[in-house]
């Protein structure tokens, strides 16, 4: 519920102040990717100004997401052992449990409580 409240508080003035921007600025701006050739540049885009922020935004996003997913491999790896090491161990734990005959099956599992009471009674009984 809480993150729900979070993300309507973020998002709707996020989205109002994206609005604005837009709104004021959609006059063409000029994006020229050619810094040898002023007068007649190779590559030249001619968008609003406001697509060209948001693009600008985006594309940091994006380079900024690869960043942290190159970063977190480690922890990726480190996970991928311990859930491998965690089946391996499971495996054997049933392996176990078939080998067992019936007998070593039913055997009480101990309790440390019911061990702590029978210990009090017999504490009350012995003084």
């Amino acid at each position: 519920m809480i993150r729900k409240i979070l993300t309507v508080l973020v998002l709707i003035p996020l989205g109002v102040v994206l609005v604005v921007l837009s709104v004021a600025n959609r006059q063409p701006a000029t994006l020229r990717l050619d810094p040898f050739n002023e007068i007649d540049p190779a590559i030249v885009f001619t968008l609003p100004l406001f697509v060209m922020v948001l693009l600008a935004v985006l594309v940091g996003m994006i380079i900024g997401a690869i960043a942290v997913w190159f970063s977190q491999g480690k922890h990726r790896r480190a996970l991928k052992r311990q859930q491998a090491e965690a089946k391996r161990w499971r495996d054997e734990a049933e392996a176990q449990k078939s080998a067992a005959t019936p007998w070593q099956r039913r055997l009480p599992v101990p309790c440390r409580a019911r061990a702590l009471r029978q210990q009090a009674a017999l504490a009350s009984i012995f003084p």
